[in-house]
Formats: structure tokens, C-alpha cells, sequence
């Protein structure tokens, strides 16, 4: 047929609505849903024919495209998925995953009214931040705490209530730049704080910091290189002699600690990864890092310290725009709640159960999956096998996890396989080592294990029809 044919032999906009298949679709989809549906499945074939891609016809595929393209539609963007990386803290998976006692409070408090800001003692107004201060304060030691939705913010706020128009000094060997091109000279050029850089990439000593004070100094600024390391011929100023000189010299120490951990992580064998109880009682006086990282909460920035500190950061204007809300506010207290027992935080965080669990328990898992797929597709090239995992989201740098994984040889490339998983139900992501795909089993859950047997059987048959 040639293309004018073809263009008059696609069906109307108004036959298609009309038509059975569909018809039946329009009690459970918006019509506004189904006509979009309709119009642009239309419109890729009208461009297929008038490209010369379409030679004929075929109203049955018609059909089974709008029914795919109406799924689509009207299905959620934000989706939950199965992450067999091995990256514990994956950044563009959502971080941490919550624990299940922490969900349900949240549910419970995202469905109805709460007493967010209404203290229930007194009948007035109250502070969100009174429902978590007191068990940070039990926890960390801190005098005060304030909590803003991201450890970026955190930073800034900070430097914008103590610091504005005022010199920080920081060794420019803690000048980092996180994910998403946060860095640290950018944030404090918008806080309206002075950037002084003392000491060199490599090496900064005392007498750099004490020959950088003045009477414009605000602060005493050390970042924790949290995503990378220096090694070799270097040398930093520890936060206690930090902490020395800003007593000796009258300027309050701030450490931006970046993941942010609770616990100790020697077990894993990282012994650079600072413990916050620890880090505040080495006398520091602001403290800021991340609550959906090693902390293994929901995303959040907290800021701890001295109460004139805090009170000062506490009612600067920024405070309000980077406030967090009562679902953010909800998890972060399941979670410090949990923090009052550090052996059984171990188990019942996610992401600390996955950093701390034992190799052995993860090839019990990896053997489960194995087993599944041999007998799901007895002719498959799958094998267990040793590898590590990383924990991710810029925390522990260079710190390998034994692990188990399930590698896997299909006929198809692993790459192509790789990109068929994303588009299962659920979707799973995995990694590609040496082309063959390789599933991970530190990250993946017990329940998860028979869902990326089927997901890999529908990925395995797409890719091979």
C-alpha cells in the first residue's frame, strides 16, 4: 500500500473510542488518560508511514499498543523496585530503606491529623523539633538540635546564621564536591560567608589555621572527606586540635560530618568513619550530616551543638524554607528511637543490616536464587560466585564488602538483559561484570528473591523473541 492509503486506512480517534476493546477500559481510566492514549499511539504510526517504517497495517497491534500506552499513563512514576547492585546507600535508588515499625507510624500520621505543631500538654502552639530534640539529645549528648530536609541545607543554613559577611576558614584539602555538584565553596558564596583557605591539598597544619584568624573570622570549618580519600605524603589538623584553637582563639568549631553514623564501624574494618557521640564530645561546636545515609533514615539534615548556637540558627529566616514535614519528621523519630539500643539498631535498620550481615548469610540467599532460577529455566548459565559490595551514597570510600552474588550468561548481551530488567514488574537493577549480569545479594531482601526469578524469565523471553 503506498503511504496515502495507509494514512487513510488509520482508524479515527472517535472509532477507536467506540471500539469494544477499549470501550471497556473507559470505567477504570480517565477518558482524558484513554484519548491521550489513543491520539499519540495515531500520531507514531501517521510518522511511521509518512518515514517509510510502516508498509502495512494492523489494527489488532493498534490496539495492544494504546492498552500498553494507557498502563503507562497511569501508572505511578515513582515506583518501588528490586536494587541487586550491591550498593547498600544507592543514591538514585532512594538511599536507605525504612523499617517496617517506622513505615507504619508514618502511614498512620500522613493519613489524618497530627499534633505537629500543637502541644498537647499546654493546648498552644508548639515546635516540630521538640518532638525529636529531646531523644537526640538523649543519644548524641548535644545540647540542642535542629533538623532541615537535607544535609546541603543544613550547611547552608548554618553558614548563612553564623557566618554572613564573615570569613570561614577551611583547609583546602576538605573543599569537596558530593553528588549533584554540591560544593562546598559554592554553598558558602550563597550563604554570603567568606571562603579563607588555609594549607594546601595535601597538608594543612595548626599554624595555617591560627595564621588565618582574625577579627572577620566567624568559624572554624572541617568537612569530612566522606566520598574520597587522600593518602601518601599528607597531614590534617584532627577536629580535637581544631577545637583547641578555636577555644584558644575564641571561634566556635563547626564540622560538617557529611554520611553521619551512630554506630561504630570497626567491626567492618573502617576505622576513619567518625562516630557522632564521639565527635561531640571532642568539643565541636555545630555539627551537621546526613539522616539517609549511614544513619539509615529518611532524608534529612541534622544540625547539633551548642543551645546559643543552635538557637541562633534556629530562628534564622532560611529555617522555615528548609524545614522538614511530619512524614519526614515521623520516620527520623522511629529511627533515633531505634538508636536507644545500638546491638538491636544492627538488625532492625535496614541499611545497617545490610553493611553488618555476615557473607555466609548472604550465600544462604544467593543459593535460594540459584536454585530458583535453575529450576525456572533449567538451561540457564547461572553460578554463584564471591565478589564485594559497596555501601555507597559517598560514605566509606575504598571499603570493599565481601559478598555473594548470583552471575548469569544469557544469549543476548548482559547490557541488552541489564535494560530489559529496568522494564519488568517490579523492575530490578542489577550490574554487568565480564558480560554476564551479575545479582547481588546483600541488597536484595528474602522476599525479593522468587520476584527477580520472574522478572529475569520475562526479561530472558523479551529479549530473545
Amino acid at each position: 500500500m503506498g503511504k496515502n492509503k495507509l494514512l487513510r486506512a488509520l482508524p479515527s480517534v472517535d472509532e477507536l473510542l467506540k471500539n469494544p476493546e477499549l470501550a471497556s477500559l473507559k470505567e477504570g481510566v480517565a477518558h482524558s488518560f484513554l484519548l491521550k492514549a489513543i491520539r499519540e499511539v495515531l500520531e507514531s504510526r501517521r510518522q511511521g508511514i509518512l518515514e517509510g517504517k510502516i508498509g502495512e497495517l494492523s489494527k489488532e497491534q493498534i490496539l495492544k499498543d494504546i492498552k500498553k500506552r494507557v498502563r503507562e499513563i497511569t501508572s505511578f512514576s515513582l515506583r518501588p523496585l528490586i536494587n541487586a547492585t550491591g550498593v547498600v546507600i544507592h543514591t538514585n535508588l532512594g538511599r536507605s530503606p525504612l523499617p517496617e515499625q517506622v513505615l507504619k507510624n508514618v502511614t498512620l500520621l500522613a493519613g489524618g491529623y497530627s499534633n505537629l505543631e500543637f502541644n498537647l500538654k499546654t493546648g498552644k502552639r508548639g515546635k516540630r523539633y521538640d518532638h525529636i530534640r529531646g531523644i537526640l539529645r538523649d543519644i548524641t549528648g548535644a545540647e540542642d538540635a535542629l533538623v532541615v530536609n537535607n544535609n546541603a541545607a543544613a550547611v547552608l543554613l548554618c553558614l548563612s546564621a553564623l557566618a554572613r559577611g564573615r570569613e570561614v576558614v577551611v583547609s583546602r584539602g576538605e573543599l569537596v564536591e558530593i553528588g549533584g555538584a554540591f560544593r562546598v565553596p559554592d554553598v558558602m558564596a550563597q550563604s554570603g560567608a567568606v571562603l579563607k583557605e588555609v594549607g594546601t591539598t595535601n597538608k594543612t597544619h595548626p599554624r595555617d589555621y591560627e595564621a588565618a584568624i582574625s577579627e572577620q573570622t566567624a568559624l572554624l570549618l572541617k568537612v569530612h572527606r566522606s566520598n574520597y580519600r587522600i593518602v601518601g605524603f599528607t597531614e590534617e589538623v584532627s577536629i580535637e586540635g581544631l577545637v583547641g584553637i578555636g577555644r584558644k582563639f575564641g571561634v566556635p568549631v563547626m564540622f560538617d560530618l557529611g554520611s553521619g553514623c551512630f554506630v561504630d564501624l570497626r567491626e567492618l574494618g573502617v576505622t576513619d568513619e567518625p562516630v557522632v557521640s564521639e565527635v561531640l564530645r571532642k568539643g565541636v561546636d555545630i555539627l551537621t550530616f546526613s539522616g539517609d545515609k549511614l544513619l539509615g533514615g529518611p532524608q534529612a539534615g541534622l544540625i547539633l551543638g551548642r543551645k546559643e548556637y543552635i538557637e541562633a540558627i534556629s530562628s534564622h529566616p532560611l529555617t522555615r524554607a528548609v524545614r522538614i514535614d511530619k512524614m519526614t519528621l515521623s520516620a527520623l523519630e522511629g529511627i533515633l528511637y531505634i538508636y536507644a539500643d545500638l546491638e538491636s539498631a544492627k538488625e532492625e535498620i535496614p541499611v545497617l543490616r545490610m553493611l553488618f550481615q555476615p557473607p555466609q548469610q548472604i550465600k544462604k540467599r544467593a543459593l535460594r536464587l540459584y536454585r530458583m532460577l535453575k529450576k525456572a529455566l533449567p538451561g540457564l548459565d547461572a553460578k554463584v560466585e564471591r565478589d564485594s559490595s559497596q555501601a555507597g551514597g559517598g560514605s566509606l570510600p575504598e571499603v570493599n564488602l565481601p559478598t555473594f552474588v548470583v552471575s548469569v550468561k544469557a544469549k543476548e548481551s548482559a547490557e541488552k538483559l541489564k535494560d530489559a530488567l529496568r522494564h519488568t514488574e517490579p523492575p530490578v537493577v542489577a550490574r554487568v561484570r565480564e558480560d554476564r549480569l551479575i545479582f547481588d545479594l546483600r541488597t536484595v531482601q528474602d522476599r525479593e528473591v522468587s520476584l527477580i526469578t520472574a522478572s529475569l524469565k520475562t526479561a530472558l523471553e523479551c529479549t530473545e523473541s
